[in-house]
């Protein structure tokens, strides 16, 4: 038996885009050091502009490989006026690991970790731990969501930034959240609904598209 359509208000679109790859030969942690990607893969950015939504707002990451991204984004056709700089969508400061290798980090102990650099409550040195991490972009998701009831959001953003919205959609354990792959250019759409309850209010659509093909053609890895 079919339900019934329910009155769900408005529906604000999230169009999360994780920044093109950072080259990283010697596999050291990058965290919030400001470093350059690569946007040389124009077909990949061709074919995620296409799926952008017109008319959006967009927001990017106050970090050069975030607004990057999004610049290069827009010269792939996708359409967009002013990228408004939100440094709440930065990823993960890491503190004093920055610019250690991701071995050196493995080998501290106790702050190893499968799928993270260290346990999502953990706090590096100087830097935050993942917790924090969301609840700072938990706090723009909020604020902008309210601010653009109704409309399409696209954000130019990080993998932990984007582990952590998911995190918030799904209202899940930090743990479950950094299990998440989330692919460089890849896009997740995350959608909230006005008139639901605060626990149900949003759903994902889809998470970590990518066209693997075309990566692969560019000399990507299947990973």
């Amino acid at each position: 038996m079919a339900l019934a359509p329910k009155n769900t208000g408005a529906v604000t679109r999230w169009w999360w885009v994780r920044h093109a790859p950072v080259p990283n030969p010697e596999g050291r942690c990058y965290g919030q050091f400001d470093k350059d990607c690569d946007v040389s893969n124009e077909d990949l950015f061709r074919h995620q502009a296409k799926l952008l939504p017109k008319g959006a707002v967009w927001y990017s990451s106050n970090l050069l490989r975030a607004r990057k991204t999004a610049e290069h984004l827009g010269k792939a056709g996708a359409e967009f006026g002013e990228v408004v700089i939100d440094p709440d969508l930065a990823e993960q400061s890491f503190g004093e690991w920055q610019g250690l290798t991701y071995a050196e980090i493995s080998d501290k102990p106790g702050n190893g970790h499968l799928f993270w650099l260290a346990p999502p409550e953990f706090r590096p040195p100087g830097g935050e731990s993942f917790s924090d991490l969301r609840e700072r972009t938990v706090r723009s998701i909020e604020r902008l969501t309210d601010k653009y009831r109704g409309r399409d959001i696209v954000a130019t953003a990080h993998g932990g930034t984007i582990r952590a919205a998911l995190a918030h959609a799904f209202n899940m354990h930090p743990e479950a959240a950094v299990r998440f792959e989330i692919d460089n250019v890849s896009i997740t759409l995350i959608e909230h609904f006005e008139n639901a309850d605060r626990a149900h209010a949003w759903k994902v659509a889809f998470t970590n598209y990518m066209p693997r093909e075309i990566v692969i053609a560019h000399g990507g890895s299947r990973a």
